[in-house]
Formats: structure tokens, sequence, C-alpha cells
């Protein structure tokens, strides 16, 4: 199949799998980017968990396996912070920020030695759901997660409602809709998938509720979901609580508003934006967010409109098959985009949490290249 912008779909596929397996450690973790530099040498539990359900769900079951297992070594060789924050919150004095745990770690699973933006809850969340996806679909055991999922279930119960980053590592000082959508989808799954069982599994499932509530109550304005608690606005993030997370119901008026909300305000010609004010590199468009709000236009039964976003995303690859983190053209504030390349250079090429989005919706839309 030769999309619209001229790419080799089929050829793209092929190309994404063997970037992403050729490019992960031998211990299992996936680099966020090899080459660009505030990303080299680390692995992020929210970009890696989307990573490893993307090429889970074309059939690279070691690969997923081996960054779940990468996932739980790191949990269970930092239980300690986590006990600690669990035992911090129950006595009324929370861990401040800096004391818990990162959104990043290096490769080896150890703490990165660069400032960075880094209390963010939403990767623990993800990795829970991810690790019960993908042992549900390949029919695996997940009790060989289970001790780190017991610790990473404590540590989210213990600080969900906090504010934090966001995906994007900033304003920290906000309660995140997605993050929420995440810790939320993460906890049911682990629930309900056998990851945890017991006491455990009835507080996840309970929690699971509340945060779905929570969101309901004061995460939504206009009959859309919105980029935090008590806003208005909206993010590019949102449409992965409809799919793949499968938090918000895709039949449900929400996901319907959420999806038109993010078309009419971040989307052009295919490419959708984090949020409407994002300066970084200019504020470009994401071809993994694309794939995101094609998840969900899937699930909606609009394969059409959810084919339009894929080709979009895959004519952003260079020659040489390389998805990039986000594209020139139609930049939302062109005046910041020297900045960021003076400091960290070009965008990030490749980005595998892109390729592996672009898996994802092509399995989705059965256009896999294995077929």
């Amino acid at each position: 199949m030769i999309t619209s912008r001229g790419v080799d779909l089929p050829w793209l596929e092929r190309r994404s799998r063997e970037i992403i397996t050729s490019l992960q450690e031998a211990n299992g973790a996936y680099p966020a980017s090899p080459t660009f530099s505030a990303y080299r040498g680390y692995c992020w539990f929210r970009d890696g968990s989307f990573i490893a359900d993307g090429v889970s769900a074309v059939g690279e079951v070691a690969s997923a396996t081996a960054f779940h297992d990468w996932c739980a070594r790191v949990v269970g060789h930092h239980a300690g912070t986590i006990r600690a924050a669990v035992a911090a919150a129950e006595a009324g004095h929370p861990l401040p920020d800096a004391e818990m745990l990162p959104a990043r770690f290096t490769t080896d699973g150890e703490l990165g030695t660069d400032d960075w933006w880094d209390f963010q809850l939403d990767g623990y969340g993800t990795w829970l759901w991810a690790a019960a996806e993908h042992a549900r679909r390949h029919r695996l055991d997940p009790g060989r997660w289970q001790a780190a999922a017991d610790l990473t279930v404590d540590y989210l119960l213990s600080s969900w409602a906090r504010p934090c980053f966001d995906w994007w590592e900033e304003h920290s000082e906000q309660v995140h809709v997605s993050t929420l959508g995440c810790v939320a989808a993460g906890l049911r799954r682990a629930a309900i998938d056998g990851l945890v069982d017991g006491e455990r599994a009835l507080r996840a499932e309970q929690a699971a509720g509340e945060i779905t509530a929570l969101i309901e109550r004061e995460g939504t304005a206009d009959g859309h979901l919105t980029k935090w608690l008590g806003s208005d606005a909206v993010d590019g993030s949102l449409t992965a609580l409809i799919a793949p997370l499968g938090l918000i119901p895709a039949d449900s008026d929400l996901a319907r508003g959420t999806i038109a909300a993010v078309e009419d305000q971040l989307c052009v010609e295919g490419g959708v934006y984090r949020f409407r004010a994002d300066t970084f590199f200019g504020g470009g468009r994401w071809p993994l967010l694309s794939c995101f709000l094609g998840l969900a236009k899937a699930a909606r039964s609009d394969r059409g409109g959810a084919r339009d976003l894929l080709r979009w995303a895959a004519g952003t690859a260079t020659d040489d098959g390389l998805l990039p983190e986000q594209v020139d053209g139609h930049l939302l504030a062109p005046g910041y985009r020297q900045y960021w390349i003076d400091r960290w250079g070009t965008p990030a090429t490749p980005l595998l949490w892109s390729h592996a989005m672009l898996l994802r919706l092509a399995a989705e839309l059965g256009e896999d290249a294995q077929a």
C-alpha cells in the first residue's frame, strides 16, 4: 500500500519493527531516541509501555516481554523508595516531589544524573495496563510481574491524587486528566487481569472507579475531557483514554466530544498538536498523537478517519524510514523553534514511541505488515 503522501506503508511498518527491536537494549529497555541529546540513554516507563504495546500488537512477543521484565526489575530495585513514599503518605506527610520515583531511568535502571522534570505518575499506571494487555493478548502468566505490580499498585494508591508533571513534563502544580486516566486504567487492569490479587486487587479496582468518577466530575468541560482538573483546555494525549487505554467507553458522548474537541482545536491536515500553548520546538504536530486520535476513531468505527490519520503519520517519515517526534509546518510558536534547536539539536528522529504508535494503529486497522 502506497499512501497519498508517497509512503509504502508495509515497508514502513517493517522498518518500524526493525528500528524498535534493533535498538532495544539487551536488558529489555527501550531508549526513547538513540541520538537525541536530551533523551539518549534513558527509558521512560510511559513511552516504553506504549512502545511495548505497539510491538506486542504486531507479534513481537519476546521484545515486549523483555521490556516488562525490565520494568519489574527496576521497580524491585527501587522498592525502598516506594515503601518510603507509601509510609509517608499513610502518615500524612507525603514525600517531597524530588524523593518520589522519576518518570525515566537510565537504560540500566538507575536514576539519572541530570536535572529533569521527573515526578510523574502516568508511566507507572501505563506500565500496569500494558503488562496486563500483553499478558492477555498472548496468554502469558501475569504472575511473573506480580511482585513489582504489588509495589506499583501500592505506590499509585498512595499518591494518585497528587499534582505532578504531565506527559509533557510541564505544569507540576496541576492534577492532569491524562495522568489520572493512565493510573485508573493501570489499576483496573492490574486487578481484573491478575497482576495483583486479594485485598490489593479490591483496593485497586475501587480506586480506579474513584479516579474515573473524579475525571467525569472535574476533568470535563463542554462535553469533552480537559487538560487538567478544573480547566477547559484540551490536550492531544486525551484521546488515549478512549483507545488504547479503554477507560472512557468509545461509544459514550464524552468520547465523541473529546475526539471532536481534539480535531477542532488541535488537528491540522491530520497532524495533532500537544496543546494550543505549546512552544516546544515551535509547537509542531506529533505523529504519535495522530495515531492516538486514529485509535480513538477506530474504536468508534470511524475506520476511514483512522486510516487518514495513519497515512499522515506515515508521511512524516524520512527517506530512510525514521519517524520524528514532531514536524515543522503550521507551527504554533515558530519563534521558539531555534531556541530548542540551539539547546538540544533538531527534534528527536527516530522517536521509538512514534514508530510504535504507527504499528499499533496499523494493527488495529488490520494493516499489520505481517498480513
